[in-house]
């Protein structure tokens, strides 16, 4: 019997589409259903054998679901689950895969009906591109998921969510939401906030009458891939989780301000010992 009867995806792009892709893959699903407002995109999925069927409507889209997977941009699901929440199936588990997890948590959690349960969770994959037409079985291979439970998270419920994510190639492992929401700020959100600010300043570097990001070449195009990432998603993820961003863009500001002064100071030593303890750190996370 697979591990899932009856799964709804709500947002049905890289995120959602790949964990379908999978959990189909693995026989660990029954039934997948679709939900959105991009007819077109959940008419693909179908094509593509994503989903079994879709629907418009999440309020009908979750009927008889045994589990819920809210993949919407993070400022959106709470309002997504506030909608569905009266019309989930009796021992039904809803879970999401929200970057931000502590205003998320909390608030889910106080909306779910007696006998549903909500299980905060965040897989840590992605890619540049969205839509459905992106999304791939392999993506969670070999990558974390972070759940996030509380002291009111059910253990069976806690217990699928887990071994869902494990089912597909993920390493799972559980976190406290304030402590993942300070780790996503400096491992995630502040690689970005970086990317769209260097993009921005080369792009808008005047002391030439042309533009100069035409000669970018790989370096450049490696390090900035994020800032190619949808900007309503991340405007939500910088909203969402604004403290400790502000906190480890502060933090990089130091480092940055003491690389500044290596270089004005012309001190050769001081650059190759940063670099070098940059570097050393950098090939221990490979």
């Amino acid at each position: 019997m697979p591990l899932i009867q009856r799964l709804c995806i709500i947002g049905v792009g890289l995120i959602g589409g790949s964990l379908a892709r999978i959990l189909r893959e693995k026989g660990e699903v029954g039934e997948i259903v679709g939900i959105g407002r991009g007819e077109a995109n959940l008419r693909r999925a179908v094509e593509l054998g994503v989903i079994n069927r879709y629907e418009t409507d999440p309020v009908g889209g979750v009927a008889g679901a045994d589990l819920v997977f809210l993949a919407t941009p993070v400022c959106s699901i709470a309002s997504v689950l506030a909608r569905i929440a009266p019309h989930l199936a009796p021992g039904c588990i809803v879970t999401d895969g929200g970057s931000v997890k502590g205003e998320i948590v909390a608030t889910c959690e106080a909306l779910m009906p007696a006998g549903t349960f909500f299980v905060g969770g965040h897989p840590i994959a992605g890619t540049e591109h969205s839509g459905v037409e992106a999304s791939f079985a392999s993506l969670y291979q070999g990558r974390r998921c972070i759940v996030t439970p509380t002291a009111a998270t059910d253990p069976l419920a806690l217990h699928k969510v887990v071994r869902m994510w494990e089912l597909a190639g993920s390493e799972v492992v559980l976190m406290d939401v304030e402590k993942h929401d300070r780790v996503l700020a400096a491992i995630s959100h502040l690689p970005h906030m970086v990317a769209y600010a260097l993009v921005n300043a080369v792009g808008g570097y005047d002391r030439f009458e042309e533009g100069i990001l035409p000669y970018s070449a790989g370096g450049f195009r490696d390090f900035t891939r994020i800032a190619s990432s949808d900007p309503a998603m991340w405007r939500d993820i910088a909203l969402m989780n604004r403290e400790s961003i502000l906190e480890m863009m502060d933090f990089f500001s130091r480092y940055f301000a003491e690389l500044r002064s290596l270089v004005d100071g012309e001190d050769g030593a001081g650059l190759e010992d940063f670099f070098a303890r940059s570097k050393e750190q950098r090939d221990a996370i490979l």
